[in-house]
């Protein structure tokens, strides 16, 4: 007899949509435990930016992957998984259920589908290579080395992505495969768990307006001063930290590159195309539940019933 999968619960969608409450209410109603799948929440220091939980919010329930590192300390996909299915296992070990809750739809893929990072977990010779010859040529020379070696992978990352660039051509250098096709591999893999993988959306219209408020919110409640506070530390662009949205356009201000008005009008208009770019990414995901909050009349009690329904029907209650 097979051993029966162990229940997982994703709840997604683009930036503002206002997944964190009803992740809050679900847990509740499970009586399951979240594991945040943000880029940007790791970290401590960084707390309006990132619009991260807080205590208060959480209402008791426990939530993992929120302030365990520093800015200076980079945090990539593989190192998002092993945290991701520790903090899982420490859950199910209390026969609770994990909620899996964030945008960042690439760590979640990496969970769901158990992606195996470890062909390119550790750092190379051939990777330092790469390195150098980008700071060389320029991001520009390594995206059409890419092109040459795995067309599929070129058309999928953009030039300015240098480290996703390196990496598909350190895969392609290690193993002699493109990493188009490890990653076709990968994604038609089922997935380990017993998921019910929910995608929040709103109205474009509506989702737009609620970041531009969500990012008048942030600017009222010291987004400013907390950036100041990481220049002051040495925080730069550099780091994977500040590459973040609200870190990077606040520090161009910051040295003089743009003005305040300018590094708000961009900070708003690149958020709007991150949703987009969310929106662009879960529809490409197989086997999601959309939940369009037009279609429940923006009834929170609406919403929450339909995604226990619809874990009830996957077996997850």
């Amino acid at each position: 007899m097979n051993e029966l999968k162990k229940p997982l619960i994703v709840l997604t969608g683009p930036t503002a949509v206002g997944k964190t409450k009803l992740s809050i209410a679900l847990a509740r109603a499970v009586d399951g435990e979240i594991v945040s799948a943000d880029s940007m929440q790791v970290y401590r220091h960084m707390d309006i930016g990132s619009a991260k939980i807080t205590k208060e919010e959480m209402a008791g329930v426990p939530h993992y992957l929120i302030d365990i590192l520093e800015p200076e300390e980079e945090f990539h996909v593989a190192k998002f998984q092993q945290l991701a299915k520790e903090a899982m296992e420490t859950i199910y070990a209390k026969g609770k259920i994990p909620i899996l809750t964030g945008g960042t739809g690439f760590y979640i893929q990496a969970v769901v589908k158990d992606i195996d990072f470890s062909e390119n977990a550790e750092q190379s010779a051939v990777r330092k290579n790469l390195e150098h010859l980008a700071e060389e040529k320029g991001a520009s020379y390594l995206h059409q080395l890419l092109a040459q070696a795995d067309p599929a992978s070129a058309e999928k990352i953009h030039e300015n992505n240098v480290k996703r660039v390196i990496r598909a051509l350190e895969y392609y250098q290690l193993t002699g495969e493109k990493i188009s096709l490890h990653n076709q591999r990968e994604m038609a893999k089922e997935s380990p768990y017993q998921t019910a993988y929910f995608v929040l959306n709103d109205l474009r219209d509506r989702l737009y307006e609620r970041i531009d408020q969500r990012v008048d919110q942030m600017l009222a409640a010291g987004l400013a001063e907390e950036v100041k506070a990481l220049a002051a530390r040495g925080c730069t662009k550099d780091l994977v930290s500040m590459q973040g949205l609200g870190y990077k356009e606040l520090l161009s201000w910051l040295s003089g590159e743009c003005t305040y008005e300018e590094a708000v009008y961009i900070l708003k208009r690149d958020t709007r195309h991150f949703a987009k770019r969310q929106i662009t990414w879960f529809k490409r995901e197989k086997d999601v539940i959309w939940v369009n909050k037009n279609e429940f009349d923006y009834d929170e009690d609406k919403i929450l019933t339909y995604l226990l329904d619809k874990c009830h029907e996957k077996g997850i209650r």
